[in-house]
């Protein structure tokens, strides 16, 4: 990777505050965009503004809230590659998967252009990511981690929250599967990770394995 000093930017959605991200290395035009959703325009903004182009696009899985953005990227950008866990692959063309159908939106996605699973590295922009898969939120979630100064950094989508975890009600669902990716697979990072969350401000491990009130010593657990 690239020595230079790696930007992040977030876009928050108009509905549902979902946070969307934008990565690039400082000095470079190329970029990578994550959880692009309701507010895509935002987004174009951005990259207009800062004259970078896209050249991957990571989604950590397949709702609605965290895709609705990647038909806006394709029609700029056609080659821009969609790039999600093989396990909710099927959730960006289904939206009764993606969860859009309960909202009387019906929301259909371009295909995904490659899928990745656990232990799997890719780089785009310059920059590598490893992907970590993390069930519970939804069945097929995946993070990807990076390294930047300071330490790991954590495009956490769903997962893990500032002092909250993300929702398990949902049809593939599970507490169990969410607790246990958080604990098996971004606990165990150090505890000066930035998690990137998908919803609401920046976290680290560190703090939420000490007071988070759902999987951290708060609840309990002696980690």
């Amino acid at each position: 990777m690239d020595s230079s000093p790696i930007r992040i930017e977030a876009v928050v959605s108009e509905f549902f505050a979902e946070n969307a991200y934008i990565l690039w290395l400082q000095g470079d035009t190329r970029c990578v965009v994550v959880d692009p959703g309701f507010s895509p325009e935002l987004i174009l903004g951005l990259l207009e503004r800062e004259g970078l182009t896209p050249d991957a696009v990571l989604l950590t899985h397949g709702h609605s809230d965290h895709i609705a953005g990647n038909q806006a990227v394709k029609d700029r950008w056609p080659d821009c590659p969609l790039i999600i866990g093989h396990g909710d692959a099927y959730k960006l063309t289904d939206p009764q998967g993606n969860l859009s159908a309960n909202y009387g939106i019906a929301l259909i996605s371009p295909p995904a252009d490659q899928t990745v699973r656990e232990g799997d590295s890719i780089e785009f922009a310059g920059i590598r990511f490893s992907v970590l898969e993390t069930p519970g939120h939804s069945a097929g979630h995946v993070v990807f981690v990076y390294e930047a100064d300071g330490g790991p950094q954590v495009l956490g989508g769903d997962v893990l929250f500032q002092g909250s975890i993300g929702r398990t009600d949902f049809p593939d669902g599970s507490f169990d599967a969410l607790r246990d990716s958080i604990h098996q697979k971004l606990f165990p990072l150090p505890d000066s990770t930035v998690v990137y969350p998908g919803h609401g401000p920046v976290t680290t491990i560190g703090e939420e394995k000490q007071s988070n009130p759902f999987v951290g010593r708060a609840a309990g657990f002696d980690l």
